[in-house]
Formats: structure tokens, C-alpha cells, sequence
């Protein structure tokens, strides 16, 4: 099969590779339909790592994907040839304490699609994936919204964990995919007003066409003293999506005491801080997320029934051969990109 891989910083190439082969009963072998590129595939794209997770070169990125299912293991039931499938990148061990308690996102013995150490990615014409893993989309949703529900069901799990029981008014600092996708989880969930920030003057004005009842840039007003001065008892909840250390110090000055800081960005750096004065006198709240939780199937059933509508963001699309295209364009911020699909 072709598979477009890694070879360096800034580097890919179309290689060929041996087709996938289903080795146990619950096992799909799937073919690829479209694949989203995510900030953390440009992450290795760009720097070749992502903390202490370090590529090894060739290497194939990619985990935000649909597909069609071409073969099943013995044991698979819910699935036929033919049917398309959203796939959940990430796969669980069931065995051990974190996943008993209910955490499979914090598996000891996750993988995950397009992670060094624990699997290749998707960003190839096959793959094979446990039937676990495989949600039927046929005939509800098409190929691209299918590959968009990954990044949505992530916005899904972050708004979920965010939520208090006076949640009323909410900030998200970064305005690309996940952050979009956080905006539309928040207002399935009825939250009564959405601000909106970024640095990127094209996604300032996306977010505000798109649903967030404000919207400005970081780069031309000071967002704390402006929103503020309209929510002068602060916001009960910030999204970090963009992983900088100014936005997570924004977060800190915008919320109320008793708030909550949710943070999705994965930051370049090692580090972050806080002012523990700050947050210790505010007595703040603060949240890691780690991707997402059991949410796939509700994102799914919120695509499907009309109640969430996240097409907007897939702003570009690719051929398979142009991926490298792609990313240059999604690593650059380039043409207003939010989302760019590579199709099959």
C-alpha cells in the first residue's frame, strides 16, 4: 500500500508499504477515506516530537480518519464490508486500574494512532483497527464529517469536564479546530455566552460567523481588561486551546474565584506556570485534557441528529499526493486554514 511518512523536519514522502493484515477475531481491516491533519501530526511534521514522545524517522503520522471497512476478524458483529466507520484513534487495554475506574484515555497500555512508541498513523491507503474502535456512520453522516467527529469529540470531553453548577458564561483562548469544536460542544450543552480569542485575524472572524457571541484578537486589544469590563464578575470557565503561556495566564485573570481553567493546547515548551497567588486567593480550578473519553458515540449522535454542526471547519481539502501540501499549509496558518481533510 502507499502511505505518505515522515522523513525528516519539514520532510514527507509517498512510500510503499506492506498491506496491514488482521491478526485477531475483533480486528477491522479498514480502508482509508479521509484524514484530518492535526496540530500535534504538524507538531512531529515540525519539530519532530512532542515532549518525550520522539519520532523515528521514516515515520507515519495521522489519527483523525474514516474509512471503509474491507474485512473483519471472526468475532466482529457490528460491522460488514462496506459500511463507513468514524474511528476512535485511541485503544484501551480494559485491564488495568486506570481503565476500570473508567479512564481509558490514561490506559497505562494506551496506543494511539500516529504516536511514536505506540503506532503508526493513518495517513495510508489501509489500516487495521479493533472493532471497538470502528463507529458506524453509514448512511448518517459522509466520509469527511466522519473524520471531524475526532477532533469534535474532544471539544465534547473538554466542555463536559469544564462544566460547574453555575456555568453560564465561558471563554476559549484559541480559535483553531479544537477550540471551534469546544464552541460548538458548549453551545449543545446551552451555555448562554461564548467569548472568543485568537491571534489569527482570519479565525477571529471565523469564530464570531460561526456561533461565539464575542470574538477578538489578542494581537490588537488587551482581551482581559475588554472582556472584563462586560463581565466584570468573571467567566466561570476558560478553554486553553492554543498552549501558550500567555493565554493560560489570560485564563487565570478572566475567571472568577471558584472558576475553572481547562487546559487543551499542548504547549512546545516543557514548562508553564502560574501565579499561585493568583490562582491560590481565586481558588481556581485547573484541568488537564487528555484527547477524549467515552465521548465519541455522543459526538457522533450530536453530528447525526442536527444538534451539533461542525462542517464549517473543513476549510481545505487535499489529495492523498499533495499531503505534504497540506501540512506546509495547516504548519504555516496559511489561506485561513482551520481544517485541512487529505481525501483518498
Amino acid at each position: 500500500m502507499k502511505a505518505q511518512v515522515l522523513t525528516g523536519i519539514n520532510e514527507m514522502e509517498m512510500a510503499e508499504l506492506a498491506d496491514p493484515q488482521i491478526h485477531r477475531p475483533d480486528d477491522v481491516l479498514l480502508k482509508i477515506e479521509v484524514v484530518g491533519v492535526c496540530g500535534s501530526d504538524v507538531h512531529y511534521y515540525e519539530t519532530g516530537r512532542i515532549g518525550s514522545q520522539i519520532v523515528d524517522y521514516p515515520y507515519r503520522v495521522g489519527h483523525e480518519c474514516s474509512a471503509t471497512v474491507v474485512e473483519t476478524g471472526s468475532d466482529v458483529k457490528s460491522l460488514v464490508p462496506g459500511d463507513l466507520v468514524a474511528v476512535d484513534p485511541a485503544v484501551s487495554c480494559g485491564n488495568c486500574y486506570q481503565c476500570s475506574i473508567g479512564r481509558g484515555n490514561t490506559c497505562r497500555d494506551l496506543t494511539f494512532l500516529g504516536t511514536p512508541g505506540q503506532g503508526d498513523g493513518c495517513l495510508c491507503e489501509y489500516i487495521v483497527m479493533p472493532e471497538r474502535s470502528c463507529f458506524k456512520v453509514s448512511g448518517k453522516l459522509n466520509a469527511v464529517q466522519a473524520a471531524l467527529s475526532e477532533p469534535f469529540a474532544i471539544g465534547v470531553y473538554a466542555v463536559k469536564q469544564g462544566l460547574l453548577p453555575i456555568n453560564e458564561k465561558i471563554a476559549i483562548l484559541g480559535s483553531g479546530p479544537i477550540g471551534l469544536s469546544c464552541m460548538v460542544a458548549a453551545r449543545a450543552e446551552n451555555i448562554k455566552k461564548i467569548y472568543m480569542t485568537d491571534i489569527i485575524d482570519e479565525r477571529v472572524a471565523f469564530a464570531k460567523a460561526h456561533g461565539a457571541d464575542y470574538s477578538a484578537s489578542a494581537e490588537e486589544i488587551d482581551i482581559v481588561e475588554s472582556i472584563k469590563t462586560l463581565e466584570p464578575d468573571g467567566i466561570d470557565a476558560v478553554y486553553e486551546c492554543a498552549g501558550e503561556q500567555s493565554t493560560l495566564d489570560q485564563g487565570i485573570e478572566l475567571l472568577r474565584p471558584g472558576g475553572k481553567l481547562v487546559i487543551i493546547g499542548i504547549p512546545r515548551q516543557s514548562r508553564v506556570s502560574f501565579s499561585i497567588d493568583k490562582i491560590r486567593r481565586k481558588e481556581i480550578t485547573i484541568v488537564n485534557i487528555r484527547r477524549q473519553n467515552e465521548t465519541t458515540r455522543q459526538a457522533l449522535e450530536l453530528l447525526s441528529s442536527g444538534k451539533a454542526n461542525i462542517d464549517f471547519m473543513a476549510t481545505h481539502k487535499f489529495p492523498f499526493k499533495k499531503s505534504k501540501q497540506a501540512f506546509d499549509l495547516v504548519a504555516r496558518y496559511e489561506d485561513g486554514v482551520i481544517k485541512a481533510m487529505i481525501e483518498f
